[in-house]
Formats: structure tokens, C-alpha cells, sequence
């Protein structure tokens, strides 16, 4: 396939100090954009606010809602789309910014009604998932989150959950490919979820994919050379997405941090600005180079991003927010179209 179809436009959206924030969740459902977390200030929870737009063709116009039973203020949580809701596990938070356990709920948000709800395990004696904070998340569209990875405690991990939303269960599947990492990615695909980067307490991953298929219960590896040329540099906080492209389905992974700071959470790393395309079937990458009548947006990791998905023609990605090369949190909203 020409790659020149693939080239893509960056369309700026919003620019908002509202939205100022790193370490956040952002999810698309339908044609409502939702953004919840995250931090200004290193270890400090912006809120527990939800903030909503809409993409339809008007201007976007920010709302940001007060609600009851909302999750406590929290950083580096995940989310994912079920049914028109999103689905948000633990995370870190309080005084001391501790994974924040929950003995295995699932928070619910619900754009149509503007309402959260704490979903519980129906058996509430059957394992869940560990606290944890850094991981990542994503659904099989139909009936099912999948939670994975991230950094409970102490260290980090490599498990994978799957959590049936009507069911309310819990079901541990087998952990993924070694090195333990947080700030990892995953998405679903054609029943596999497809898992990339991260970083694993020493240094960024890379040049891989890792492949669960869901109805054989076991993982694969692609391998790839991750040189920036070939293939995506390895690197982690940051998005891998599903998307449908000229009708073919492709995995969409961009920005992240690449060297991360000696300093941790304090300060940021060496950030990319980059766009790549994976071919699931043919197995090929290719980098994209979008037109920006708006600019482009800067380098950045910590940020968040979902798909739009489209009745017919291409899906577009949503990006928000993030920590920048110069350690300050970003307050944009970027459409990229195809």
C-alpha cells in the first residue's frame, strides 16, 4: 500500500490550563472525549474532576464536572472502553501516593448520565489484580478490561488480568514476556492484545511486540529492529492503539519518553515526537510524517491517547497532555486525521 494514504494532519483542538497535567487517563467513547487524573506538580493529584468535550464538528467546549462517588485523586491509572463507559483501575494516590488498593473494584464513568459508579468483584474472596500505578489497559470492545503490568509497591510486574464487566469477575491469564516493566502499552486487535514498550527499573524496551491470543491463552513474540529506521526506538509512557487504515487493521504507537532522568518522577527524560504504523498482517512499520498547518505537537511521555473510531474510512487518535522536554506539563489537545 502507497504510503503516502498513511501521511496523516495534525489538527490542534484545545489549549487549556484546565487541562494541564501529566500522568493522566483519557478515553474516547463515540464521539465524546473524557480526561481524568494526573498531575501539575510531581506527586501531587490534580483532582478527582472529570473533564468532557465533544468532537462533533462545533468548536469543542471543555466541560469539567464536580461529581459524587467519584474515584479519589489519583496519577497513573489506566483506562479502557466498554459498552459506552470508562473503566478505570486503581492508580496512586493519597498522602504518601501509594498504589491505591481496592480490593479489585473497577470505576465506571458514564458520559450519557455524567455519573461514576465503583464496581465491585462479585466474589469478592476470588483473587484480583494487585494495586498498582504506571500500568496500562484496554478492552476487547465487547465485554472485557484487560489490566497488565505497572509498579505495585515495590518493583514492577508482568501479570495480565481480565476483568468481565457484566460478570464482575476477575480472571488471571498468563503473564507476559520478561522483563517486569511499568509505563508499558497494550491493545487489542482481532482477539490478541499487543503489547510494546516500557521500561524495567534499568532501561527502556524495545524492538518487540509481544502477542496474546486470547482463545489460546498463550503469548508470541515479533521482534523488529528498534533503530528508529526500520522500526519505533524503544521507549516507554507512551501508546500503542489499534486502527483501522485503509480498511486494514494497524497498530498506531507514538511520542514516549526515550532515556528516562535519573531523577525519576522529578524530572523529565529525553522525550520523542515521533508516529508509527504497524501492519499487523504484513508485519511491516513505516513512520509517518503528518502534515501541521497547526504545528506539531511537542515531544513528550506521560501523556495519554485513544482512537476515534470511524462507521466507515479511517479512525483518528486523540492526544492530550503529557510532561515535556523542559519538565513542564502540557495543556494541549491534538487530533491526528487520516
Amino acid at each position: 500500500m502507497p504510503i503516502h494514504f498513511l501521511k496523516g494532519t495534525w489538527t490542534r483542538l484545545l489549549d487549556t490550563e484546565r487541562l494541564k497535567r501529566s500522568s493522566q487517563v483519557l478515553s474516547v467513547i463515540d464521539q465524546t472525549v473524557c480526561i481524568f487524573g494526573g498531575e501539575v506538580q510531581p506527586r501531587q493529584p490534580v483532582d478527582n474532576k472529570v473533564d468532557v468535550f465533544s468532537l462533533k464538528p462545533d468548536t469543542p467546549n471543555l466541560e469539567t464536572k464536580s461529581l459524587s462517588e467519584a474515584p479519589s485523586p489519583r496519577v497513573g491509572s489506566a483506562s479502557a472502553v466498554v459498552n459506552g463507559k470508562m473503566y478505570l483501575f486503581s492508580g496512586r494516590g493519597g498522602t504518601d501516593m501509594a498504589a491505591i488498593e481496592e480490593d479489585g473494584a473497577v470505576w465506571s464513568f458514564d458520559p450519557a448520565t455524567s455519573s461514576w459508579s465503583s464496581i465491585n468483584p462479585a466474589d469478592q474472596s476470588k483473587p484480583y489484580p494487585p494495586a498498582r500505578s504506571y500500568h496500562c489497559s484496554t478492552s476487547d470492545g465487547k465485554s472485557s478490561i484487560f489490566v497488565h503490568a505497572g509498579c505495585p509497591a515495590k518493583g514492577r510486574l508482568s501479570d495480565l488480568w481480565k476483568f468481565d464487566v457484566s460478570e464482575r469477575t476477575w480472571t488471571q491469564l498468563p503473564d507476559a514476556p520478561a522483563p517486569h516493566r511499568g509505563g508499558t502499552s497494550i491493545a487489542h486487535s482481532g482477539g490478541k492484545l499487543y503489547r510494546m514498550n516500557g521500561f524495567d527499573g534499568n532501561t527502556e524496551q524495545g524492538g518487540s511486540i509481544d502477542i496474546f491470543d486470547i482463545a489460546s491463552n498463550s503469548w508470541s513474540t515479533e521482534t523488529f529492529k528498534g533503530d528508529g529506521n526500520d522500526g519505533p526506538e524503544a521507549r516507554s509512557v507512551c501508546v500503542v492503539l489499534p486502527v483501522r487504515l485503509a480498511k486494514k487493521d494497524k497498530l498506531l504507537t507514538l511520542f514516549g519518553e526515550h532515556d528516562p532522568s535519573s531523577l525519576g518522577h522529578a524530572r523529565a527524560g529525553k522525550m520523542l515526537s515521533d508516529v508509527w504504523v504497524y501492519d499487523i498482517s504484513e508485519k511491516w512499520w513505516t513512520q509517518l510524517q503528518p502534515n501541521a498547518p497547526d504545528g506539531v505537537p511537542d515531544p513528550r511521555g506521560w501523556f495519554d491517547a485513544d482512537v476515534v473510531k470511524a462507521s466507515s474510512g479511517n479512525d483518528s487518535i486523540i492526544l492530550h497532555g503529557g510532561l515535556g522536554e523542559n519538565n513542564e506539563r502540557l495543556t494541549d489537545v491534538w487530533l491526528l486525521s487520516f
